[in-house]
């Protein structure tokens, strides 16, 4: 049975852990109101996309 020979360091644990991460949605500004927005989506605040009002 194959057994590490000796203890992984902290240090290279947390190297092998670096891409293991949350990343913050893309935020774009609206061009009808001016809030953040996800890309692609509908604003939540004024309701328009793509210069159209889809929710009222």
């Amino acid at each position: 049975m194959a057994v590490p020979k000796r203890r992984t360091s902290k240090t290279r644990k947390l190297k092998r852990r670096t891409h293991q991460k949350l990343t913050l949605p893309n935020l774009s500004e609206c061009p009808n109101c001016g809030e953040l927005r996800r890309s692609h989506h509908v604003c939540p605040a004024c309701g328009y996309y793509r210069d159209e009002q889809v929710v009222e």
